[in-house]
């Protein structure tokens, strides 16, 4: 049985990770209008794999008996001045879900319960991934994007990849 403040705390993560997806989509939406193909990409990947992490969440409560009550998503609060922004909104954004989750994990901990931190324990892994791979793009961007033929080739790459779903298994 999963400890009341540890249950409200997931609870609550399914929203912050819907929320996530719905971010990235507002900056897939924002990238797809500048023409920034590529970017877009790399956005509308980012939105896939943070609904995957919702229903991870979802389906974890729902092993554990646990019924959810979906809360109202907000619209993102985005009016971007340039490129480089939605990048470094999202990296914060993933910072705040890793501190999220290291708090839901130290919950975890505290009331001993192990089935709870080794379902985390994927999540802490893919937050610290979710923080390079954002990083390494806003860098890149620095490098190369203020420069038109170093944006589109930045675009070129961003075009390239791929969306994996998670390997979790519950």
């Amino acid at each position: 049985m999963i400890n009341k403040k540890l249950v409200k705390m997931l609870d609550e993560q399914v929203n912050k990770e819907w929320f996530s997806a719905y971010l990235y989509l507002d900056i897939y939406n924002y990238y797809a209008s500048e023409n920034l193909d590529g970017f877009a990409n790399w956005f509308n990947i980012q939105t896939q794999e943070e609904r995957d992490h919702a229903l991870l969440f979802m389906q974890y409560l729902w092993n554990n008996g646990i019924k959810i009550k979906l809360k109202e998503i907000k619209a993102p609060d985005t009016d971007f001045k340039d490129f480089r922004e939605p990048l470094q909104e999202a990296f914060e954004h993933e910072q705040f879900i890793t501190q999220s989750i290291n708090e839901i994990y130290a919950e975890a901990f505290e009331q001993k319960d192990f089935r709870t931190m080794q379902f985390l324990d994927w999540f802490v892994k893919e937050q610290g991934e979710e923080e390079k791979n954002t990083e390494a793009v806003i860098k890149k961007f620095d490098l190369f994007g203020k420069d038109p033929k170093g944006l589109y080739l930045l675009d070129t790459e961003l075009a390239s990849r791929v969306y994996t779903a998670p390997t979790l298994t519950l």
